[in-house]
């Protein structure tokens, strides 16, 4: 309840806030605030302090865009010769160049945008900051809310540990046509079908994908499915989002995890291997940990369930 009175308190005072200086004292003190929620492993207030951090910073920008320009640079803070104040300059704020220029930028974001790309960050890093704002700004995906292109292909290298890991792949409820010719599932579901809310059957193997929200749905059903006994084993291929809500959702049913060495390099629809953001993970889901752990060990680190 403290935090939540905090939280209204320093948004109802970036409402009133009328200049530079006052958007940036909040900011400060939120980032403050921040460095010691970390130190505290309190994720609630590490999750609202950096939210007040980035609105300050965007108000801060929107303060700094209506000021008066002169050559495009902030003129001098000390008086004129007939007595009159001049706009102050960056450096009389305490505001570098960069982050003017950040700010600014975050000023300019679209308020539906801004407020959604928030609520992405929240979801799925637990904590907002300037620079997930900005990709989110300028269309580019964030490592762990990737909202890019989603009809990228695992090498065929991986599918065949996974496939001999549980000695054969039935159902790839998060595929193609094209995928499944390396895949050779059985049964398939497809972006036409939506395999969140369709039966899996056997032994699966999934890589979803990765934009949000479909990533965390399609992690959610594959967790939920397994628990209710719907299918047999799976491998599922995700980013190693640690952070995220349903990332360790899924370690709550998992028997083992792989993390590879190095980053996996999907391909792209002409063939082409991507340049993944971040690492990943093969979470495995079953009884046979032991062939999971022989096969995927070649590949990286293997963590199995005590």
């Amino acid at each position: 309840m403290t935090q939540l009175i905090r939280y209204e308190a320093a948004r109802n005072a970036l409402q009133v806030a009328s200049t530079v200086d006052e958007a940036k004292d909040i900011r400060d003190k939120a980032e403050a605030m921040a460095a010691y929620a970390r130190q505290a492993r309190d994720t609630e207030l590490i999750q609202w302090a950096t939210e007040i951090k980035v609105r300050s910073e965007r108000r801060a920008g929107q303060l700094l865009a209506e000021m008066p320009k002169n050559s495009g640079k902030l003129r001098n803070s000390s008086p004129s010769h007939d007595g009159r104040a001049t706009t102050p300059t960056l450096a009389s704020l305490g505001i570098t160049y960069n982050d003017s220029s950040r700010w600014q930028k975050l000023a300019a974001i679209d308020e539906e945008k801004f407020e959604a790309a928030v609520a992405a960050a929240k979801e799925a890093a637990g904590e907002v900051t300037t620079a997930a704002m900005l990709r989110a700004a300028a269309g580019k995906p964030h490592v762990a809310n990737n909202s890019g292109e989603n009809e990228w292909y695992t090498p065929p290298e991986i599918i065949e540990i996974a496939r001999a890991v549980m000695g054969g792949i039935d159902t790839d409820p998060a595929t193609s046509e094209i995928a499944n010719q390396t895949v050779k599932a059985g049964r398939i579901y497809t972006i036409d079908d939506d395999g969140r809310n369709r039966e899996w059957a056997g032994n699966v193997w999934m890589n979803p994908p990765y934009a949000q929200p479909l990533v965390g749905d399609f992690a959610e059903a594959a967790t939920a499915k397994y628990a209710a006994g719907e299918y047999r084993q799976a491998c599922i291929l995700v980013n190693n989002a640690t952070e995220t809500k349903w990332f360790c959702r899924m370690l709550e049913e998992a028997a083992a995890i792989c993390f590879p060495k190095s980053r996996i390099k999907f391909i792209g629809p002409e063939g082409e291997k991507g340049a993944p953001l971040q690492g990943q993970a093969i979470i495995y889901f079953g009884e046979r940990r032991n062939a999971f752990i022989r096969e995927f060990s070649k590949i990286g680190f293997v963590l199995v369930r005590p």
